[in-house]
């Protein structure tokens, strides 16, 4: 496959609740804005299909998997009309007493499930609830290696460099933190850590956001020197469309030296062999 360099994105920024069917019509509603609006890709928050588990409700005992599946199939047939990407949170059920896994599903313009990522990190509230995923998310749409991770991932660089190893331009990065008493502590953090991650890997991050109020942040795409492209409004429901280009060129402080961090060599020349520079105690 050739590649473009160009691809158009849908970040969408949805409520998402216990309601396997209301959040169903809020996804497909943002699916069709993206379409009009010619995207490649939609891109949802974390559990928005499925609720998140011990936000949403309190326990997976009267859990209706089956509907679940249903809404999902609905999910797929739909994107098949679109012909669209979409990458949608959602539970995914395990056998043999297991507890889900906490994922994102990739849907193909087809109707197909292309991949599934889960969530690898999960904080200690998440493993009440879900079973931590192993393996990266990795995926090509016009020639482009994109990437998924989701929330709490965003707290281990290493997840970060990683992807780039693999040669990821794009991340789509899906969260859930919203339905916050109030502002707190993720409201300060969790965007420039977003925007960190973007300018030191230097690839583009969508970074999508349920909507519930409170939310600690809005949606928003950063490019890859950590600038933020768009960003959406907070508490609304809504989608932000960007055509982006991988060929473009942007400010990259790392660039000249980040391959050679990666291979371990933690400085930017060779050291020299100089008793003066071995004694560090004198001046």
């Amino acid at each position: 496959m050739t590649k473009s360099g160009k691809i158009t994105i849908a970040t969408c920024q949805i409520t998402v609740g216990s309601n396997i069917s209301a959040n169903a019509r809020r996804i497909r509603k943002e699916i069709d804005a993206a379409g009009r609006r010619k995207a490649d890709i939609a891109h949802f928050p974390e559990s928005a299909l499925s609720g998140y588990a011990g936000a949403d409700f309190k326990s997976w005992d009267d859990f209706d998997w089956d509907l679940l599946t249903e809404e999902m199939k609905a999910l797929c047939r739909h994107v098949s009309k679109r012909k669209i990407w979409v990458i949608v949170g959602g539970a995914h059920h395990l056998s043999s007493g297991n507890l889900p896994h906490n994922s994102l599903y990739l849907i193909s313009p087809d109707g197909g499930i292309a991949d599934r990522y889960d969530k690898r990190f999960c904080t200690s509230v998440d493993l009440q609830y879900y079973t931590p995923g192993d393996h990266f998310g990795i995926f090509e749409i016009q020639g482009i290696r994109c990437g998924m991770l989701i929330c709490y991932d965003v707290r281990f660089p290493e997840l970060y460099r990683q992807y780039k190893r693999r040669d990821v331009e794009v991340m789509f990065h899906s969260f859930y933190n919203a339905r916050a008493r109030r502002a707190g502590i993720l409201s300060e953090i969790i965007p420039p850590t977003v925007r960190a991650r973007a300018a030191s890997n230097y690839m583009w991050v969508s970074a999508a956001n349920s909507s519930g109020h409170y939310q600690e942040w809005p949606s928003f795409l950063a490019r890859p020197d950590g600038t933020v492209a768009a960003r959406l409004k907070r508490h609304r429901p809504g989608i932000t469309v960007n055509a982006i280009d991988t060929a473009q060129r942007f400010y990259d402080a790392a660039g000249v030296y980040r391959n050679r961090a990666m291979k371990g060599l933690l400085n930017s020349a060779p050291s020299v062999r100089d008793k003066r520079s071995r004694d560090r105690k004198s001046l």
